[in-house]
């Protein structure tokens, strides 16, 4: 009897559990457009561990234990939403955005902003509006994206250096490499030992926002650092009721984008003769284009994971990244993993946030100049192969390439840890104190080897360089930061100390003379019959901070930022360590006054207006200080010792190699800006447009003492009086339609027109950019000369071919001589501007965007062209374009003076990036059980650039620095540009 009366019981229990199971479902829509919200977190109130999310149109389905209770609608950019249920119900549940373009938040430095309260010129680019495609490092994805921001390859190498020029070049001798704060840390990445793109190590997808601080008054709370613009580049995090997991995997198909026009082996055949040359026939019809380039696959797989809850938040991802380059031994291998976490206590006033990423890089670099000078100058007529074996027999005693391209390599392997942790206390309402620990560290080995190759005519000699780095940055920082209000008056201030020490430790060894047995030079580097040199390197510099900042707004209609930074660094002298950087902003939000308030087409306008001072530091180390050698040559010794009868028996004496100048200080850049914000029509219409004049002085410089008994040959000082200066005007435009509708579109852009000039230079002439090799090795090509832009190339003036067959120049002085004192100032490698315009359409579930960008008002000197397109070397069998045969009496002896002849307009536009997308909803083929959204993508980058230049890219520059002054413009057999066809698919869970 007992029995039955249990079992009585236990059903009575289960159906009163089954009773009480009830089911809600429904859809989330948006406010204002009506349009299905997908990933939506929908769970019970005080229960977000039974969280479910909303499909990929919004729909929702929830098993709840109450016949009545309350539901919470939570997810990023809107309103958190209670919604009531009673009984098994449909709901239709709308979110209202929290996030509008005003409200939008934008990180600045230290801190964070509304954009309605931002004073200074920063340009903000969210992930889903970064370039797409296989993308290496930061630079590639908001590049055309920001105006005033030239972000430029200097090659086609993947993950190739870039030049990102922030509204003009300011600087000589430090560059135009803006400072990088990847989640609040700043970076140093001047001595990572990685021969390309040094912010590789950081995976682009995960990456959540990149802010350009543009203007000085955005980039002066970094002071010393800011001179070139700060870029400030944040992670993804997770957030509170959303679970999230991400999977993406994309192949990509890269192939040479353009081939430059050297003859076929037939044409080859005719124009020899035409020259009256030797030509020398291997009887084959060779494309050495096609045979020294390969199709490159790269392929990356991609895994987040997201969430969190009121107290804490994670977000944490593991990348694999293979990128193959279009030639030979071209590889970027990336294994990344990040680790994000947010904790809160006591209230909510204690938090903690922990930002990790490690990474490591593997980097294989082909012999580049050497294979495109093959390329482009082998002998079309010669066989690659012969019964099967490479050809060792080619004209002219040519190595064959592709053995070339086997016995040399370059490989870099680097492991790079970068992580933070941010302690946070609320001392009291408003008021925080917060404490910043971030390290840096990165280790690399980079091996650049030459294997033993013998042929009956060439011998090549093994070689091994290895190259070992350590580098360490840390930062200890310290900010209190206090929010209050006396009625309509808003008050932000910060007050912060902050100190970095970076260390840099490096050797190097070069060794030759390795056997031939098989094994590479850098696993046997006892075998080396001689160690050529060795050498290493120890830098330790520190930089100590303190920095404040007022942010101040009146009834949310005039704001107020004012900023102070006083920087002291180890790089600069006793007399001028510390340096200080001040900058002052207004804004006015003109739609918040009464005469606007209730517009119905202007929904924003705000005037800003702002002056600041940031400086540049970034010059080597101990430049300052006096520095010794040891020398026998000349005076430099004494025959202490009687019996010594040379000067090899003498000791050596100590002689000043770099005198000291306690007096060296920073570049200083001081930046006005004036620029407007405006919205429209229901904020469709929406832009901006700057006015801003930069002016830098204070210009380090190495250079040669005016006294000629000076005991060392250079110093470094600061010039006085000199000056560059850049200003401009910058405007960008967008524009999009109703997005409630099945077809929606938005369209944009942006141009940006800058004007550099060189003022008070004492010199005639600084050398940026000078020729190489084929007898012009030093000559200049472009330099920094007075009244002139920077890069301003100084040449001779080609007028034509004389009748004795040699070149012929303009007299542009008139003394009847062609001399160097005729040559002139030919334009510059800057462009006038800059530019760039997007589409994006959506109909239903399908999606494109295009991306372009430009550039005009620029030149381009084509070294390639004048090292090897001339008549000379197609007389002696060597390939060339149609340029040697352009001038039907010009000299097979005719020398390739750097000249007017080979400068090339640079002016382009290139169509970035295009992709076509598809938003499978998982119900569809049965899994809406599992996945919350498939996306389906196919993206072409680089597809077509219109461009009158006849290298492979205008987008280019691989000229080489003359004494470490950044060149510009100068195509030096340059690596390719590829064209790539990317497959991507996106699984959301």
């Amino acid at each position: 009897m007992k029995k039955i009366y249990a079992l009585l019981i236990l059903a009575l229990g289960c159906m009163s559990y089954s009773y009480a199971q009830v089911s809600v479902s429904g859809v989330v829509v948006s406010d204002a457009e009506k349009v299905p919200v997908p990933g939506v977190s929908v769970y019970i109130k005080g229960e977000p561990k039974g969280a479910v999310t909303t499909d990929f149109d919004g729909n929702f389905k929830i098993k709840v234990q109450q016949n009545e209770g309350v539901l919470v609608f939570s997810y990023v950019g809107f309103k958190t939403k209670e919604v009531s249920f009673s009984g098994t119900q449909k709901l239709t549940v709308s979110l209202t955005e929290e996030v509008s373009t005003l409200n939008e938040v934008v990180v600045v430095g230290y801190g964070s902003q509304k954009r309605s309260d931002v004073t200074g010129a920063i340009g903000s680019v969210k992930s889903e509006n970064f370039n797409k495609g296989v993308v290496a490092n930061a630079g590639q994805l908001i590049q055309g994206k920001v105006a005033g921001v030239n972000v430029m390859a200097a090659s086609g190498e993947p993950g190739a250096n870039q030049d990102i020029i922030i509204r003009g070049v300011g600087s000589l001798r430090s560059g135009t490499t803006p400072l990088y704060v990847v989640d609040g840390f700043a970076l140093d990445n001047s001595g990572t030992g990685v021969a390309s793109n040094p912010l590789n190590f950081i995976n682009p997808q995960d990456i959540e926002s990149i802010e350009v601080l543009k203007d000085a008054s955005a980039a002066a709370i970094y002071g010393a650092r800011g001179g070139n613009g700060v870029i400030v580049i944040t992670t993804k995090k997770g957030s509170k009721g959303q679970n999230k997991i991400n999977l993406s995997m994309t192949t990509g198909i890269s192939t040479l984008a353009n081939k430059v026009n050297v003859f076929s082996a037939d044409e080859f055949r005719k124009q020899v003769a035409a020259v009256n040359g030797t030509l020398q026939d291997g009887g084959a019809s060779t494309d050495w284009q096609d045979e020294l380039t390969r199709t490159g696959i790269s392929q990356n797989v991609n895994l987040s994971m997201s969430g969190g809850t009121e107290k804490s938040t994670y977000a944490a991802s593991l990348g694999v990244d293979n990128q193959q380059g279009i030639l030979q031994n071209s590889d970027l291998k990336r294994y990344s993993g990040r680790l994000n976490l947010t904790q809160k206590a006591l209230n909510d006033k204690f938090n903690i946030a922990f930002n990790m990423t490690a990474t490591k890089l593997e980097n294989s670099r082909p012999d580049a100049r050497g294979i495109v000078g093959s390329m482009l100058t082998m002998n079309p007529t010669d066989a690659v192969y012969v019964n099967g074996q490479l050809n060792t027999n080619l004209s002219n005693d040519a190595v064959n390439p592709l053995i070339s391209q086997r016995i040399y390599s370059d490989e870099t392997v680097n492991n790079r840890i970068l992580a933070n942790i941010s302690p946070s206390y609320e001392i009291i309402k408003g008021l925080t104190y917060k404490f910043n620990l971030g390290v840096d560290y990165s280790m690399s080995e980079r091996d650049i080897q030459v294997l033993p190759y013998t042929t009956n005519t060439n011998t090549t000699e093994s070689t091994l360089n290895n190259i070992a780095t350590n580098n360490s940055n840390t930062l200890y920082e310290n900010t209190l930061t206090y929010n209050f209000n006396v009625k309509a008056h808003n008050f932000t201030v910060l007050a912060g100390q902050s100190y970095q020490i970076n260390q840099i430790n490096q050797k190097n060894y070069n060794f030759r003379g390795f056997p031939d047995n098989g094994v590479e030079p850098k696993n046997q580097i006892g075998a080396a019959t001689e160690l050529r040199s060795k050498s290493s390197i120890a830098v330790e510099n520190e930089i100590q901070s303190f920095f404040g900042r007022l942010n101040y707004g009146y009834d949310n209609k005039y704001l107020l930022t004012a900023t102070i930074r006083s920087d002291g660094s180890t790089k600069f002298g006793t007399n001028n360590s510390y340096g200080y950087f001040p900058s002052v902003a207004l804004g006015w939000n003109i739609t918040k006054e009464n005469f606007l308030k209730d517009s119905e087409t202007i929904n924003n306008l705000k005037l800003r207006a702002s002056w600041g001072q940031t400086g540049v530091q970034e010059i080597p180390s101990k430049k300052t200080k006096t520095s010794y050698t040891e020398s026998i040559n000349g005076y430099d010794t004494y025959p202490l010792d009687p019996s010594a009868t040379t000067v090899g028996d003498y000791p050596y004496g100590s002689i000043y190699t770099r005198l000291a100048n306690p007096d060296l200080q920073w570049e200083v850049s001081t930046q006005t800006n004036i620029g407007l914000d405006f919205s429209l029509f229901n904020n469709r219409l929406s832009g901006t447009v700057d006015y801003f004049n930069k002016v830098s002085d204070n210009i380090l410089l190495e250079v040669t003492p005016v006294d000629p008994i000076q005991p060392a040959s250079t110093y470094w000082t600061n010039i006085p009086n000199m000056e560059v200066v850049n200003n401009g005007i910058e405007v960008a435009l967008d524009y999009s339609s109703d997005k409630s509708k099945d077809f929606s579109y938005s369209v944009g852009g942006n141009v940006s027109f800058t004007k550099n000039k060189v003022k008070n230079s004492p010199y005639k002439i600084l050398t940026t950019g000078a020729a190489q090799g084929g007898g012009q090795t030093n000559a200049t090509i472009n330099g920094v000369i007075n009244g002139q832009p920077i890069g301003s190339f100084y040449m001779l003036d080609f007028t034509g071919i004389g009748p004795d067959g040699l070149n012929q120049f303009a007299d542009a002085n008139g003394d009847g001589s062609i001399l160097d004192n005729d040559r002139i100032v030919a334009g510059s490698a800057l462009p006038d501007y800059i530019y760039a315009f997007y589409l994006n359409l959506k109909y239903k579930n399908f999606d494109f965007g295009a991306n372009f960008n430009g550039a005009g008002g620029n030149k381009i000197y084509n070294h390639v062209a004048m090292t090897s397109f001339n008549r000379g070397n197609l007389a002696n069998s060597f390939n060339t374009t149609d340029r040697a045969s352009q001038y039907l009496n010009e000299a097979s002896t005719n020398s390739n003076t750097v000249s007017t002849r080979y400068l090339e307009d640079g002016s382009f536009l290139r169509l970035n990036n295009a992709t076509l997308g598809y938003n499978l909803s998982p119900k569809i083929i049965g899994l809406g059980d599992v996945m919350d959204n498939i996306r389906l993508s196919v993206t072409g980058q680089n597809l077509f650039v219109i461009t009158k230049y006849s290298g492979y890219d205008p987008e280019i520059n691989t000229g080489t620095p003359v004494s470490e002054i950044q060149s510009f413009g100068i195509d030096y057999f340059s690596y390719p540009r590829a064209r790539t066809i990317v497959f991507g698919l996106n699984v959301a869970f």
